[in-house]
């Protein structure tokens, strides 16, 4: 978001061996695949509804070159892409190598423009996602070009060719492609790179913010164009504006949003370029609010970056936290004393859940190493039967510990079920999905066990009705997952 260049970097060091074969498993799928924020002028442009005859001609021959099996050309998706780098971060040794991968391939990757340097807050950069609606992936792309949005504008649908471009990381920590490299990270594609590199269709599709609460948002949201709603400005901002005359380039103001019992809080970053930096913030209303997400210069905090005030819409009075008065525990397990009637069914692997207690705690823990490897787990901890007919409104509350986590690898699950039969195998049940966002977006340690249990927001469990069962699951995903997670509570509220 910022209009100028910095270097810095900061790299985790990975077991050197998982670094490998990661790294090998990237050159075999490359292999097989073969096989097989801007600083706004007052020039005013109309976005264009079709392309220049060279333009057209470039995307027609790239079209079919992806439609012939014989061309050698390949398309991958944004979390394949993605994956070329990662996998060769995996590989590297200590902190000291290129934060990029230069990409020897014929292959492009497809996507919808998600962000816009209309207004100034974005700067020689636009972001990508997977899909118009419900995306799963997003990537920066950086180019040597102010304002993009005249011709990649929020929706358009742009194929990116690859062969010789890199993908890496930003100052920001943010993963990009570039097409020349900056010291030890991508650099923009320059000038004369784009027209060559970067092809527009004529489609432009409306991008559906992916509807979100502070507290789900995580690094897999980074570049996606996202929606919070009963979100506000804290009522010390009253009389601030977005921006802050004292800062030379980013100001950074705090949203909030009513999430179950008190609020959840995020970052909101807007560029001293922006045309509304002057604008003062609508405390006195909440609402909804729309932007993308992105990272703080240095790729220490996750912030949102507005591309228009238009995508602030606070019309509505502002938000009350829930309170515990309006509700009653209807069910609640702190393990003291063990399972207390809760089944361990494993349906691969023999490493299981089981409880334990240290230092005061009681909790159930799993694991996906055995001491010396991580090995293949998927077990089940399975409730007693509940009957959830019994109540209306039912909210899952539940407390998490963990130890030796990496980031975006969560081997916690949660599940409801009507159908199971007590005692039976759980792969002949039915079971439901629930709490993935809510869990994924606890804070994880990465060290040793900390005791320090966090409490998840609101998982829902008003849908089911009947006699049924809640389950959770470890799954080590193939023993490519070895952290702990220890349940300590879990509890079930529903409004009095």
């Amino acid at each position: 978001m910022k209009c100028n260049t910095f270097t810095n970097s900061q790299i985790k060091n990975k077991y050197a061996m998982k670094r490998t074969n990661k790294f090998l498993t990237l050159i075999l799928t490359m292999v097989a695949a073969i096989a097989i924020t801007s600083c706004v002028q007052d020039d005013d442009y109309t976005i264009p509804n079709s392309l220049g005859n060279d333009e057209n001609e470039a995307l027609t021959e790239l079209l079919e070159q992806l439609n012939d099996v014989n061309s050698g050309v390949t398309a991958l998706t944004v979390s394949q892409v993605k994956k070329l780098y990662t996998d060769y971060e995996e590989a590297q040794f200590g902190f000291d190598y290129d934060k990029f991968y230069q990409i020897p391939s014929d292959v492009v990757v497809k996507g919808y423009v998600s962000s816009s340097d209309a207004t100034g807050n974005f700067y020689k950069e636009f972001y990508i996602q997977d899909s118009p609606t419900n995306p799963t992936a997003a990537i920066q792309i950086v180019l040597n070009q102010a304002d993009s949005y005249n011709q990649y504008n929020q929706g358009r649908e742009v194929y990116i060719k690859l062969k010789d471009a890199y993908v890496g990381l930003n100052s920001s920590e943010v993963i990009a492609i570039g097409g020349k490299t900056d010291d030890d990270e991508v650099g923009q594609f320059t000038a004369v790179q784009v027209p060559d590199y970067i092809l527009r269709s004529a489609n432009t599709e409306v991008i559906t913010p992916l509807e979100l609460s502070f507290s789900a948002i995580n690094e897999s949201h980074v570049g996606m164009f996202v929606k919070i709603n009963n979100a506000e400005f804290p009522a010390y901002l009253n009389g601030e504006l977005y921006g802050d005359s004292s800062e030379d380039f980013d100001t950074q103001r705090e949203l909030q949003a009513c999430d179950g019992f008190s609020y959840s809080s995020f970052i909101m970053e807007t560029s001293s370029f922006a045309n509304f930096y002057s604008s003062p913030l609508p405390v006195d209303k909440g609402g909804s609010i729309s932007g993308i997400v992105t990272k703080s210069y240095g790729g220490d905090n996750l912030v949102l970056a507005l591309n228009s005030l238009t995508d602030v819409v606070f019309d509505q009075e502002r938000c009350t936290p829930l309170s515990l008065d309006e509700f009653e525990v209807v069910f609640e397990e702190d393990f003291v004393g063990g399972l207390n009637g809760w089944d361990v069914i494993n349906t691969d692997g023999t490493q299981s859940w089981y409880a334990a207690s240290f230092g005061g705690d009681s909790y159930v823990r799993g694991s996906g190493y055995d001491g010396s490897n991580a090995v293949t787990m998927v077990s089940w901890l399975i409730s007693p039967v509940f009957d959830f007919d019994a109540q209306d409104g039912e909210q899952m509350v539940l407390e998490i510990a963990d130890a030796f986590s990496d980031a975006g690898e969560e081997p916690l699950k949660a599940y409801y079920s009507t159908d199971y039969v007590a005692g039976n195998d759980p792969s002949s049940a039915t079971w439901t999905e629930i709490g993935t966002a809510e869990i994924e977006a606890l804070p994880i340690n990465g060290g040793f066990f900390d005791n320090i249990y966090n409490e998840t927001s609101f998982i829902d469990l008003s849908a089911p009705t009947g006699n049924g069962f809640i389950a959770f699951v470890y799954d080590s995903n193939d023993a490519a997952i070895s952290s702990t997670r220890d349940l300590g509570n879990v509890k079930i509220l529903a409004p009095q």
